[in-house]
């Protein structure tokens, strides 16, 4: 496992995939489990945080850079013609890009394993761990702290940085004080508040998507629009979050895992859906 920031931890990650397999209509998760390599069982989540392992990986180097999106100090707005690039200014290459890219190879299912541009089965797992991080609002940061990686501050009593706390320390922290370390349980109840609670009447604007390789714009929007009023606010390098930034950031960041989850879910029924007949796994 390769050391590095990740995002949206696993925890985060295997939750937003947890969400978004169990929307899946039959053909998208017929397609789903056709992809997957037969060692996880058909459980997409098992392979979620996939791309953060190998993203230092020498084969996989170019894809470090499509995990996050640098935007304009204090702009607090997203535009893909200005900031949907990698540090050497090569377009496209951000998570945003990342997202439209393998949304599109997707698209090519249909056409089975005869289609050997793509592999199809690393599509569907940078599709959906990519989904996670656009939605994590600190992957879509300001450009000279690096999304709050450099801004250094305690995290109750140990340190961390305001990255590091939208990535894990806030889903850990929850975990602990109201479920008792366990994820299932911290999983259920974000299940439960968008099937027929807080947010359930927002769900179907959540999925609302014109044009599949357009919506991850109007994501990346909302995520640094959190960043600043939300994420930036209060924690300025040094400075020790605890009990008032929890509490009030918490839902927050488990809203955004719900609607990784539910937008995955409506990317992949939207892609896998017009197929029809059995589709051979591609290679």
């Amino acid at each position: 496992m390769a050391p590095g920031a990740l995002a949206w931890s696993k925890e985060g990650h295997i939750m937003t995939c947890q969400i978004a397999q169990a929307l899946l209509e039959p053909e998208a998760a017929e397609a789903v489990r056709n992809l997957l390599p037969d060692y996880v069982n058909g459980d997409l989540s098992a392979l979620c945080t996939w791309p953060d392992q190998i993203r230092h990986w020498y084969k996989y180097r170019w894809t470090s850079s499509l995990h996050f999106i640098d935007t304009p100090d204090e702009a607090c707005t997203f535009d893909y013609s200005r900031d949907c690039h990698d540090p050497h200014g090569l377009q496209d290459m951000c998570v945003a890009g990342a997202i439209k890219n393998f949304t599109s190879q997707l698209s090519h299912y249909g056409e089975g394993s005869s289609d050997r541009r793509y592999n199809l089965t690393e599509a569907l797992l940078f599709l959906s761990h990519f989904m996670g991080d656009i939605h994590q609002p600190l992957h879509v940061g300001f450009t000279s702290d690096e999304g709050g990686n450099t801004i250094e501050l305690h995290w109750f009593r140990h340190k961390s940085n305001l990255h590091h706390v939208w990535d894990r320390e806030i889903i850990l922290t929850a975990a602990a004080d109201f479920y008792t370390k366990d994820m299932d349980l911290l999983l259920e109840d974000i299940k439960g508040n968008f099937t027929d609670g807080v947010w359930a009447d927002d769900v179907s604007s959540w999925k609302e998507c014109n044009d599949l390789l357009t919506c991850p714009n109007k994501y990346a929007s909302e995520s640094i629009s959190i960043a600043c009023k939300w994420g930036y606010k209060g924690a300025k390098p040094g400075s020790t979050l605890a009990d008032e930034y929890f509490n009030s950031r918490m839902p927050i960041a488990m809203k955004r895992i719900a609607q990784g989850g539910v937008r995955l879910s409506m990317i992949l029924n939207r892609v896998f859906g017009h197929t029809h007949g059995k589709m051979s796994a591609a290679t």
